[in-house]
């Protein structure tokens, strides 16, 4: 017990702003797909004369985008950036400072603080909600969306070991995604999904992690969940890990060239 109370203060003290996810080294672990979306922007980003990204955390991958584009000579004019947390608002805007970067404190269901057609790339990792009727306002005709979405499912067996059997609902489906994306206007490029390994291999992780991904366990807190972390914390001891599986997809989609704001 001596030891789950020390991993318990350890998980309650790691910081939890931003989207670096360095703490997790060596005590938690998670496939990445194999489109390599921060590969796949700075691609987008070289092409691109305004970027805006939507839902940026610490602005960590839109500045690494923004890095190898400039590296390569070509980096947009205008950049842009929204962030609904203050502490992550924070450090995207001194992450992005030296682009020149805008970065707007907005709510993430919110109107974007942007003119119609403004932007000829928009994107997004790992939104909390998508607002497409808003990126198809925002963005020029003949422009592109990029995005990685969290799909169905995400870390439900995390969920369902702290809360018990939950429902899952399609809300994050890339059915959902494609429908929202057509009703703005948008034509659907490209879209793949993956199914990812999610491994923890000690309770301070679990907590951490429930603290900075706030959706997978709504209203956690240790204190609230301390017997079921108990529980995590015998069987990570028993077992060596606990495994689940996280959904990602890649979307891609462009505005026709002659589409009217919207």
């Amino acid at each position: 017990m001596d030891d789950l109370e020390e991993l318990l203060r350890e998980g309650a003290a790691a910081p939890v702003d931003g989207w670096d996810f360095s703490w997790f080294d060596g005590r938690a672990t998670e496939e990445r797909p194999p489109w390599g979306y921060a590969r796949r922007l700075a691609q987008r980003l070289t092409t691109a004369r305004a970027a805006l990204d939507v839902q940026t955390g610490g602005g960590e991958v839109f500045r690494e985008g923004l890095a190898a584009a400039a590296a390569a000579g070509e980096a947009p004019g205008r950049v842009a950036a929204t962030e609904s947390w203050p502490p992550n608002a924070a450090l995207a805007r001194a992450a992005l400072a030296p682009f020149g970067a805008e970065v707007a404190e907005v709510a993430d269901d919110g109107p974007l603080p942007f003119p119609t057609a403004a932007f000829d790339l928009v994107s997004s990792r790992h939104p909390t909600v998508v607002g497409w009727a808003e990126i198809g306002r925002v963005l020029a005709p003949g422009g592109t969306y990029l995005a990685q979405h969290v799909g169905v499912g995400t870390a439900a067996a995390l969920t369902d070991f702290m809360m018990g059997p939950q429902p899952v609902g399609d809300g994050r489906s890339v059915r959902r995604a494609v429908d929202g994306a057509a009703a703005a206007g948008l034509e659907v490029a490209d879209v793949r999904e993956a199914t990812l390994r999610l491994e923890f291999f000690d309770v301070a992780a679990v907590a951490v992690y429930l603290r900075k991904v706030i959706w997978i366990v709504p209203g956690f807190t240790i204190q609230r969940y301390r017997d079921r972390l108990a529980a995590m914390h015998e069987l990570i001891r028993a077992e060596g890990s606990f495994a689940a599986t996280t959904t990602r997809y890649l979307i891609e989609c462009r505005k026709p060239h002659g589409a009217a704001g919207r």
